[in-house]
């Protein structure tokens, strides 16, 4: 009989976890769950489910008979990626907690936890994703040190794995992957690589695991559930009230409780205003908060961004870009939203700006600018300046059109 290798599967109580470890268990794998507590319930008041999520997760593994462990990394969490949320906020910015969750804990500690001291020979998760090596060959994945310089011997020979979309492009998580190590994605297995959503439920259902199949769809932020933003981001950051100005006139609409509890896009409530009108830009300097009347006024649309150092998941920049210093793919800085062509340039501290093919409404700073070509996702890069809004542009025509007129009424052409 062959060697059985030693797969640990990281479980959250839910239907994707739950038959990810069915499923390699019935690979032939022995298959240790684990449960990760990321965030203090006692904290919360009793909303956090974490509790039930760890009883759901354990009796999954007592039906599949395999070891279960719980490990907390409570912490962590909270140094590396609640307390960037906050700091981002109270820059202006909208940060995306789920895909520092995955690139700090799943794939960094978790990952170390599965390999250095439950000695799996590869970690496992519920996500739709997919990588360029097969199961096989993940087992023959060792650990790579990291380069003592900054840049590896460019006579290095590497074969870098890659991260592709799902099967099921609708439920595809590479989004929010694209900020994970490739030490970690070297030796990860998805098993629901090439599974739809519909078909993992009659797994689950054929298995018994009727207590999941129960479970909503987490939403939320990432182990924090679904709760009244507001509320909860003002438990943590002083108010800091300020002024809803409106980016036409300069007129002051309302009032709010801080430029941290809204995001660029979001409808804003403004008390007395019989008309909708949404959030386009912050001032964190006067506490102002510029909003517009309509859903798709033009301050909300925007085609050029600008990232810090962009993480490329394979971690150089593709040939192409590296040669030219730009590069046609496609863009997303929400998770399911419709991917947008863009051309990619390749800045010397590694930052890209993205040129859109069209205006996108909402833009938001803090969020992260995904980058796909074709089905392989190629990693992600905190968007931290927009260029001009469209409102912008179509002023600066106005301003000129009208400079031109009055040049004109001064300067007559002289009669023939």
């Amino acid at each position: 009989m062959g060697f059985i290798r030693h797969v640990v599967c990281a479980m959250s109580g839910g239907v994707d976890s739950s038959v990810a470890a069915l499923l390699l268990k019935r690979r032939g794998y022995s298959v240790t769950g684990v449960f990760m507590k990321n965030w203090d319930s006692l904290d919360e008041s009793g909303t956090c489910p974490s509790e039930k999520d760890c009883e759901d997760a354990y009796r999954v593994c007592q039906t599949l008979d395999i070891p279960f462990h719980q490990v907390s990394y409570v912490k962590e969490y909270w140094h590396e990626v609640f307390s960037n949320l906050l700091k981002e906020y109270e820059k202006g910015r909208t940060p995306n907690p789920d895909i520092l969750c995955n690139k700090h804990i799943k794939f960094n500690y978790f990952h170390k936890y599965a390999v250095n001291t439950l000695g799996a020979d590869a970690m496992a998760t519920g996500h739709y994703a997919r990588t360029s090596q097969e199961d096989d060959e993940v087992f023959q994945q060792t650990h790579v040190a990291p380069p003592t310089t900054l840049f590896r011997d460019r006579f290095e020979i590497r074969n870098p794995v890659r991260l592709c979309k799902a099967a099921d492009h609708l439920k595809d998580q590479t989004f929010f992957l694209s900020q994970i190590s490739q030490d970690a994605l070297r030796q990860t297995i998805f098993p629901l690589a090439g599974l739809t959503k519909e078909f993992v439920k009659k797994i689950a259902a054929e298995a018994g695991f009727h207590h999941v199949l129960k479970r909503k769809e987490s939403m939320g932020i990432c182990f924090i559930g679904e709760r009244n933003f507001e509320n909860f981001i003002l438990e943590y950051l002083e108010p800091k009230p300020g002024n809803f100005v409106s980016i036409e006139d300069g007129a002051v609409m309302g009032t709010h409780k801080g430029w941290f509890t809204l995001t660029l896009g979001q409808r804003a409530r403004i008390g007395g205003q019989r008309n909708a009108w949404f959030v386009v830009d912050k001032d964190i300097t006067t506490g102002d908060v510029f909003v517009a009347p309509t859903t798709n006024h033009p301050a909300l649309f925007c085609d050029t961004i600008g990232t810090d150092r962009f993480h490329w998941v394979t971690v150089d920049p593709p040939p192409e870009l590296a040669r030219t210093q730009m590069m046609e793919c496609h863009f997303r800085f929400m998770h399911q939203m419709p991917l947008v062509p863009c051309t990619v340039t390749l800045n010397m501290n590694g930052s890209v700006w993205i040129s859109l093919s069209q205006p996108v409404r909402a833009l938001t700073p803090g969020q992260f600018a995904v980058l796909y070509k074709g089905d392989e996702c190629l990693g992600s890069g905190k968007i931290i300046r927009l260029g001009p809004s469209e409102y912008t542009l179509q002023q600066g025509r106005e301003r000129l059109r009208v400079a031109a007129m009055h040049n004109e009424s001064q300067n007559p052409e002289p009669a023939s």
